[in-house]
This record gives structure tokens, sequence and C-alpha cells, in this order.
């Protein structure tokens, strides 16, 4: 079993910035950040593997940067120049892939999640 919790969401306006945290129990080999606006169905976001690959959706290439510090089991993505459309409920999951990958089907612990609210 692997438990995570994720923090730093909340409300910003568009062009602002915002920084998520993820803790987890134990580590996996991928994990990732999805998101889910109302309405919608969850999408990937970003993953990083433990073959030090990563991947992003292409909606937030060169906006959004995931990282990790393995020594504290916590997982980050750094989200800069946020639109509106970025709003959404923000996850934090752990998966069995070493690659990173934003197959939803590849990973079986999810946390919680964390509001993300953009406005214009």
């Amino acid at each position: 079993q692997v438990q995570l919790v994720e923090s730093g969401g909340g409300p910003v306006q568009a062009g602002g910035s915002l920084r998520l945290s993820c803790t987890y129990t134990r580590p996996a080999f991928c994990m990732g950040w999805f998101r889910q606006a109302p309405g919608k169905g969850r999408e990937g976001v970003a993953a990083h593997g433990t073959d030090g690959s990563t991947m992003y959706d292409d909606s937030v290439k060169g906006r959004f940067t995931i990282s990790s510090n393995y020594a504290k089991n916590m997982l980050y993505l750094q989200m800069n120049n946020l639109i509106p459309e970025d709003t959404a409920m923000y996850y934090c999951a752990a998966g069995g892939s070493p690659a990173a990958t934003l197959r939803l089907s590849k990973f079986g612990y999810w946390g919680q999640g964390t509001q993300v609210t953009v406005s214009s």
C-alpha cells in the first residue's frame, strides 16, 4: 500500500504560479500528477519514472515542472503561467511502471486531491 497526500492548491490569478506537493509513504516506480476538471475525465499532467524519464501533457509543456525528493518521499509540481483552463482538482498518483507514463491504468494508488482554481 502507498498512501499519498497532496497540498499546495488554492486560488490564483491567471499568469500566477503555484507549487503542489505530495508526500507518500513509500516509493513507487512511477509518480505522477493528474487533474480532473468539473464534468471532464481525469487526465495526466506530468509523470516521473525511476528510470529518470519525465513526461508532460502537451497543454502544460514549458509551464509545469515535475520533480522529486526521494530522501523525503516528496513529489512536486511547479506550475507557472497558469491559465483558467488549468482549473481542476489535482491528484498525486503512484504506479508500477519504471518509465514515466500518463496512462491512468498504470497507477494504482491515488491521493485525495488538492483544488487549483485559476481566475482570469
